[in-house]
């Protein structure tokens, strides 16, 4: 209760606008006026007399007659265009659209980046799985069933007398099955897009068909010559 009664004591001492005083934020019109003249605001400074005086050259003021009837008077007006100095908000206004080109920048090589990353990932998705051997497989198995039947016929129709033209014609047939296995492999050491499988399979298609019709020739020959 003592602490209490000390405090209200010396709070009754204070004057009466002290509390105000505090509370109160202070205005500066003199520097108001200059830091607006240096941002966006209007070109004007105060005490004028004394920029006329002291600071004339970058203030750029000037003494002009106010004509105002019986209250006409000798008067500072500041121009801008008179002024040695500039403001420093076309030189912010600059800064900030500098380091907005280097954010669209820098967003424009993340998004290309970014672009790049997923075309690898399809890429590689599509290195990793061969998506086109199903529309030649059948084709294949095929042919290859030619092959096997026309080239066991010609050993069993010659009695192997044809071992020299069937064992070549096997020899090339295994090749071609060979650079086929090697492009249906995926994993690790065989990624292959899908457009370069699907061109070696082409090329291999070719290659087993000519192997057919060469069989077929050989078939003919072991039915003329070995009856």
């Amino acid at each position: 209760m003592k602490k209490k009664a000390i405090i209200f004591s010396l709070l009754a001492l204070l004057p009466v606008g002290a509390s105000a005083q505090w509370a109160q934020i202070e205005h500066d019109e003199q520097k108001e006026k200059q830091w607006k003249s240096m941002e966006n605001g209007p070109w004007d400074f105060a005490p004028d007399w004394y920029y006329w005086l002291m600071h004339n050259n970058y203030s750029g003021a000037s003494l002009h007659w106010r004509w105002r009837g019986f209250k006409s008077s000798l008067g500072v007006e500041f121009d801008e265009d008179d002024s040695n100095v500039k403001r420093i908000m076309p030189v912010r206004v600059m800064s900030e659209e500098t380091q907005r080109q280097v954010m669209k920048k820098a967003e424009d090589e993340r998004q290309y980046i970014e672009e790049l990353h997923k075309e690898e990932v399809l890429r590689e998705a599509d290195r990793n799985v061969d998506l086109v051997y199903s529309s030649f497989k059948d084709d294949f198995n095929r042919m290859q069933n030619s092959i096997s039947e026309g080239l066991v016929f010609c050993m069993t129709r010659s009695k192997g007398k044809m071992k020299f033209q069937v064992d070549e014609l096997s020899r090339q047939n295994d090749i071609i099955c060979q650079n086929i296995a090697y492009l249906h492999k995926t994993g690790i050491g065989y990624e292959l897009e899908n457009a370069k499988r699907q061109k070696g399979y082409i090329d291999a298609k070719k290659q087993m068909e000519e192997l057919v019709s060469r069989t077929a020739h050989l078939v003919g020959m072991a039915q003329s010559y070995y009856k």
